[in-house]
């Protein structure tokens, strides 16, 4: 039998896998379901997982997964979903962790998000993980939401955009 942390290790998925983390992701969705949100707009053409800088899952087979873009020259958590049956297991934080960890070595500032706002486990834990909101968008973050709001996940209620700013690595002699 596996150890609870060793479930939770993340690495990097494999392109053979993205089948299955587009299950991940709309089995996650039905979450927003028990909570009057959705259903979600889908579109082959916003497969983001083709085109990640990176895309990282937790678990063997994959329960869940991060999918990072670049966005303004920042990190951009575009996904993180977690089978609900994995939910609650430190599956989410352990993800969003390593893609911000993996942002700061590959030398970007911050990681930025578009999220809702007032969904428990959006918004407000992402704020426990230390991103705050942003008001003053980027022109490609400012893009994005102009997007969400195009494609209707604003009528679901508030959105917003948040960032972590990440450490700075140190200088070296």
């Amino acid at each position: 039998m596996t150890s609870p942390s060793r479930e939770r290790d993340v690495r990097v998925a494999a392109a053979a896998e993205f089948g299955l983390l587009r299950e991940i992701e709309v089995a996650a969705d039905e979450m927003f379901g028990e909570i009057g949100i959705g259903p979600f707009s889908s579109s082959a053409a916003e497969d983001h997982l083709e085109r990640a800088a990176i895309v990282l899952v937790s678990g063997r087979p994959a329960v869940g997964f991060a999918c990072v873009e670049e966005v303004d020259g920042l990190a951009h958590l575009w996904q993180l979903s977690v089978l609900p049956s994995s939910g609650r297991q430190g599956r989410g934080t352990a993800l969003v962790e390593a893609a911000c960890a993996w942002a700061a070595s590959n030398g970007y500032a911050a990681v930025t998000l578009t999220t809702f706002r007032d969904v428990p486990w959006n918004a407000p834990f992402y704020a426990r993980l230390g991103f705050r909101p942003v008001d003053d968008l980027s022109p490609e973050l400012a893009a994005i939401r102009e997007h969400e709001k195009q494609i209707g996940d604003d009528d679901f209620g508030p959105r917003i955009a948040m960032r972590k700013d990440l450490p700075r690595p140190a200088a070296t002699c």
